[in-house]
């Protein structure tokens, strides 16, 4: 591909001064006539001066397209987060050049009047006349796309997202362009990261609610509800996709007060070999320490009850179609619990 001139210098800012008098303008195009890749359907929007296009990545959760869940994964790597945009194949080259008729059709709205000629002409110095491309790239209708920047629909809020600024790129057909945010199989697992459907941190105890001080209070996750899930993130057309799983392995207790004592002492309590965390309160065992637990030296008093967090972390690794694989950050997710602590009541004879 030819070597951007001024004029790709100039498009962006002369978008994005055009744009202020519409904020987002939406431009939609496809069908099978649409060459190589993935297929077009692809949506379209400048805000910045920059033509985006939405994401066609879909996700599956162990193999379901309806994930179900209560929570999404923080992190524990606080320098580290998903990727809020990227670069994917987007658009035809008869959806490029309907683009800029569409922008043109802006004129026929008499407080717009001027903006979509302008904004067209600066598009067609782009794509049609040369600079870099000469006539929308019709002539290669099939044999590639125009890689477009697409917004994590989870992170349309992060600063990042706009990032991606580049307009449209031709990529032929089987090439991968020289980019660093071009879709790959990483990018998909970081976002199939996102899509983590994990399970509510809701612990079981024993005592449950309320309890004494002093006596140890049992804790432990239901195995059926904490074991590995796995979502899939696939571009379609492309072959290409990554599968991120997350597996718990601790789970961390935080008893609210510094007026306690945790079970181990640190308050991390590891996966059992079957899977499981903690251990279930049963009969006989009052007087036995707990795997997992926590006693409380002194009631909650007037203020009700202590807000005990539990937070279990999950292991991450990837997997893809093309044999790249590896490890994510740690994930976290948890969640409070109120505890009331009552002091044992003695009996005067």
């Amino acid at each position: 591909m030819r070597r951007p001139t001024a004029t790709r210098r100039l498009l962006v800012p002369a978008l994005a001064l055009a744009v202020t008098a519409v904020p987002s303008v939406a431009v939609a195009g496809g069908g099978r006539d649409a060459g190589g890749g993935t297929e077009g359907n692809a949506t379209g929007s400048t805000g910045d001066g920059v033509i985006r296009a939405e994401t066609k990545v879909t996700t599956s959760v162990n193999g379901s397209s309806e994930p179900t869940g209560t929570g999404t994964l923080t992190p524990e790597n606080s320098n580290w987060t998903p990727p809020a945009c990227w670069y994917e194949p987007a658009f035809s080259p008869k959806q490029i050049e309907k683009t800029v008729k569409l922008w043109r059709g802006l004129d026929g709205l008499f407080f717009l009047r001027g903006v979509g000629d302008f904004i067209g002409d600066s598009l067609d110095s782009y794509y049609k006349d040369g600079e870099p491309y000469k006539n929308y790239n019709l002539d290669k209708q099939g044999e590639g796309m125009f890689w477009a920047a697409v917004k994590n629909p989870n992170r349309l809020d992060d600063p990042e997202a706009n990032s991606c600024n580049k307009q449209p790129f031709w990529v032929d057909e089987g090439q991968v362009p020289e980019e660093p945010l071009a879709v790959s199989p990483q990018i998909l697992a970081e976002y199939a990261y996102d899509e983590l459907p994990v399970p509510g941190t809701e612990i079981e105890m024993k005592p449950a609610g309320a309890t004494k001080v002093n006596l140890p209070t049992w804790i432990w996750l239901d195995k059926a509800r904490f074991k590995k899930i796995s979502v899939t993130a696939s571009l379609p057309g492309t072959g290409l996709s990554a599968t991120t799983t997350a597996e718990p392995v601790s789970l961390h207790i935080d008893p609210g007060t510094s007026d306690a004592r945790t079970y181990p002492a640190s308050g991390d309590c590891e996966i059992n070999a079957d899977g499981s965390i903690g251990e279930p309160y049963a009969d006989g065992k009052a007087n036995d320490t707990p795997p997992c637990g926590v006693t409380y030296l002194r009631a909650s008093g007037s203020d009700g009850a202590y807000a005990l967090q539990a937070t279990v972390t999950w292991k991450i690794s990837w997997t893809s179609t093309t044999g790249e694989g590896g490890d994510l950050p740690e994930g976290t997710f948890g969640a409070t619990q109120d505890v009331t602590v009552q002091e044992i009541q003695s009996v005067n004879r």
